[in-house]
């Protein structure tokens, strides 16, 4: 098995190759649009899938597709093509067909991704796994704000609530902006302005479709690094043409992908090859406006990850898009042609050329302007780990399809891809969202039964008024209320009286005529 890729043939008839014992070393490919940056990043790409090594690449136009499909004969630039390898000695001029020669079409084997799902399977991440400091840069928080989102995670983790989705976080939000006065007493200062604000935040965070980013399953870097049964890496290729219209999505994205291999990989020191190779394209929207901090991040994790077999290559139109301090970290590089029409141009040409090791035949500086499409100042890492001296190079064509694939294509690479059944249907498992809905409805059926049970109460009050009988301010007499009982027998007395004051005078009266008779 090669040791190597070959790149290409410079002028002085030197092949110039790119050792894999020294490719996680990382790399820059730089050049205006249009120069043949992606057609290098392809060829890249083929010689390590071929030697066996995973590959991610972000597909901003949509020509790295491509790469799943073999060239073809009929292809309108055949010709040149096959031109091409004869002039740097990939083929011998009595060329006279591809199989059996050094030049070969072929197709890699591919996986698409897309955080949109339409191009290809869906990649996700949840919101714990992000992070909050991610996070605040992708919502482009403040100090202060970012604070907050931190006590969000912190107060969700406390709770063993999981933050999956974005309705995780709103409804963890919304807790906290409930609960301010607890929440500030635990954590620190919750303020309702700051908590809005991060709310704002996510609402245009949603506009811009990171909704289907953040959700499970989510994504797991050992599908990223898988070979096929023929032992070639598998080339993960994200479809980005639309992706980039939104930046700062795209680039948090990437930049969490690589924090998250840092994080995950285990120490290989100075492997033969790497475990896998990451081609960050547009790789200047990962700096534009981002904090100190983010950017020494970003240098720790260039500066570090290396030592985990893994190889970052940054693909921009100007190495001036790149820090110094991550530039320093970038030891193999190909540099396609600048254009010069401003004071800034000029200087940033002037800088590219004084990057490389100088060449005594070469102006570096003059030819950075004159360069053809397909050609670059390359400067490779030799054997001793030493920037190679830079050459005018004529670049390899590759062995897949220049161009992007149809449709129909990448249709049928998804339909045979062997991640399509663990992430292309969305878990909804219950987190933050559920548990504190869940919570809110007990509260919300306690609070009802309690105002149901006081309803109650205040009825048997009412009630029970109503039956007690009434009070005068009048003493009682003492005697007790006459009953209709009492009545009758007052006038069964009555009568029995009378009676018997009739009967006693009837007596009285026969007693008193018979001794007047006498």
């Amino acid at each position: 098995m090669s040791q190597s890729i070959f790149v290409g043939t410079d002028s002085d008839g030197k092949r110039q190759e790119l050792l894999f014992k020294l490719a996680n070393r990382h790399g820059l490919i730089a050049g205006a649009t249009g120069t043949g940056k992606t057609v290098t990043l392809q060829i890249l790409t083929e010689g390590f899938s071929k030697a066996g090594i995973p590959v991610f690449a972000a597909d901003v136009k949509g020509d790295l597709s491509g790469l799943s499909q073999a060239g073809s004969e009929d292809h309108k630039l055949h010709e040149k093509l096959v031109a091409r390898a004869q002039k740097i000695g990939l083929i011998g001029n009595d060329y006279a067909g591809m199989l059996g020669s050094g030049y070969e079409y072929e197709a890699m084997p591919a996986i698409f991704w897309d955080l949109y799902g339409k191009q290809g399977h869906p990649i996700r991440t949840t919101i714990f796994e992000m992070g909050p400091t991610l996070l605040a840069r992708l919502m482009d928080l403040n100090e202060t704000q970012e604070g907050i989102l931190t006590i969000a995670f912190e107060l969700a983790e406390d709770e063993d609530m999981l933050l999956l989705d974005m309705k995780d976080l709103n409804a963890v939000l919304n807790h906290m902006s409930d609960n301010k006065e607890e929440v500030s007493r635990e954590y620190g200062n919750v303020t309702s302005q700051s908590i809005a604000a991060i709310r704002r935040s996510l609402l245009k965070l949603k506009r811009a479709g990171a909704e289907e980013f953040f959700g499970e399953p989510a994504l797991k870097l050992s599908d990223l690094m898988r070979t096929d049964k023929n032992g070639k890496g598998m080339v993960s290729i994200l479809a980005a043409d639309e992706l980039i219209n939104s930046p700062d999505l795209y680039s948090t994205f990437l930049l969490w992908l690589l924090s998250e291999l840092f994080e995950e990989l285990p120490e290989v020191g100075n492997p033969d090859k790497p475990k896998m190779v990451f081609f960050f394209d547009e790789a200047h929207l990962l700096f534009d406006d981002a904090p100190k901090a983010l950017v020494e991040k970003i240098e720790q994790v260039a500066r570090l990850i290396r030592s985990k077999g893994v190889g970052v290559y940054f693909v921009t139109q100007n190495p001036m898009d790149i820090p110094d301090s991550v530039l320093g970290q970038l030891g193999n590089r190909i540099q396609h042609a600048l254009r010069a029409y401003t004071p800034k141009e000029q200087k940033a040409i002037r800088a590219a050329a004084g990057s490389f090791r100088e060449n005594p035949k070469l102006n570096t500086e003059e030819i950075i302007t004159d360069l053809g499409v397909g050609e670059a100042l390359v400067s490779l890492l030799d054997e001793k780990g030493v920037p190679g001296i830079v050459g005018r190079t004529l670049i390899r064509p590759p062995a897949s399809r220049l161009g992007p694939a149809t449709k129909t294509e990448r249709k049928a690479v998804m339909a045979v891809s062997p991640v399509g059944d663990i992430y292309d249907t969305m878990i909804d498992r219950e987190s933050a969202y559920e548990m504190l809905n869940e919570k809110t409805e007990k509260i919300k059926e306690e609070a009802q039964k309690a105002k149901e049970a006081d309803t109650k109460t205040v009825k048997k009050k009412t009630a029970t008024r109503k039956k007690k009988p009434a009070t005068t301010s009048r003493r009682s007499s003492g005697r007790r209320k006459k009953t209709a009982t009492d009545h009758i027998m007052h006038e069964v007395k009555l009568v029995g009286r009378q009676l018997i004051r009739s009967q006693g005078r009837r007596i009285i009266r026969g007693i008193l005529g018979g001794m007047m008779r006498r």
